[in-house]
């Protein structure tokens, strides 16, 4: 129930739907510049390592390619309002995943002020991001693949803990952000293996509707589903640092207590599901008057 209302507290929704919003305008610019300044040095190519990602194949693969990929008559560069572009995409989304962490530990918030560590975290993404490429490289089978795993969920821990304690200006100790890190990692590599099984099937039937908008749908679907682990990762590790205080210091919350938080949440959840259905009713009504 703490968990719940802690979600609730933080707009959970909205806040998934913000971090997926600004990952996904930095995703996209961030791939095909850096495919276009590596491009005399390595061979990096975003839309064939997600289409090997996923398996992806027919719509779904043409559609990606399209859409990380610049056309063959012309070749991307690099210039100056492409860097300012991407370094305000980039920063918004750093700024999206502090505010999630001022929200969830209820801090003050430091918005521009926190800058340079978001400059900072975002370096640490990169290489967060090049470190699960390698050893999502090493996947096989058998005792390797395993440690592999287990490899991918003790760096996906530190990393979220890393970015509680900078993206917060150091203001949560590692100690309070580990639940979060623990679950966190824990809830990524459960949806990775789902979105492994699943993704394919979205990026094709929606790229066979809408062509290359059907694979920005199938990406911001994938992201906001991603975002919604990560925030749902960082209420339930704020009340599981908060619960082990409590259990440190001898508090017990009484039946009373219990039961005022459940009939709270009951409550919020009835009145939520009114309002949709209102709403719902509106909208049909005022479809059928025309």
């Amino acid at each position: 129930m703490r968990v719940i209302n802690r979600f609730q507290k933080i707009v959970g929704f909205d806040r998934s739907m913000a971090l997926a919003s600004s990952a996904l305008t930095a995703l996209i610019p961030l791939s095909v510049l850096l495919g276009a300044a590596s491009s005399n040095f390595v061979d990096y190519d975003a839309a064939e390592r997600i289409i090997k990602r996923y398996n992806l194949t027919g719509a779904g693969a043409t559609a990606v390619s399209a859409l990380f990929s610049p056309t063959e008559a012309t070749s991307a560069s690099v210039g100056i309002f492409g860097v300012v572009f991407l370094t305000i995409s980039v920063l918004s989304f750093s700024r999206a995943a502090q505010r999630l962490f001022e929200q969830a530990w209820e801090l003050k918030p430091l918005s521009v002020r926190n800058t340079r560590n978001g400059l900072w975290w975002t370096l640490t993404l990169g290489g967060f991001v090049v470190v699960n490429a390698l050893l999502s490289a090493l996947l096989s089978e058998g005792v390797l693949r395993l440690a592999a795993a287990v490899c991918r969920v003790l760096v996906t821990a530190a990393f979220l803990v890393w970015s509680g304690r900078i993206l917060s200006a150091k203001r949560i100790s590692w100690l309070d952000l580990l639940p979060f890190g623990v679950t966190g990692a824990v809830l990524t590599m459960a949806y990775s293996v789902g979105a492994t099984i699943y993704m394919p099937h979205l990026f094709n039937s929606s790229a066979a509707r809408y062509g290359v908008v059907g694979a920005v749908f199938a990406l911001i679907s994938a992201l906001f589903t991603a975002m919604l682990v990560l925030v749902a990762s960082a209420a339930l590790g704020r009340e599981v640092r908060d619960e082990l205080s409590r259990i440190r210091q001898g508090h017990r919350p009484s039946d009373h207590e219990v039961r005022r938080q459940w009939d709270s949440v009951v409550e919020q959840t009835r009145s939520r599901w009114r309002t949709a259905k209102e709403q719902v009713s509106h909208h049909r009504n005022k479809g059928s008057n025309h």
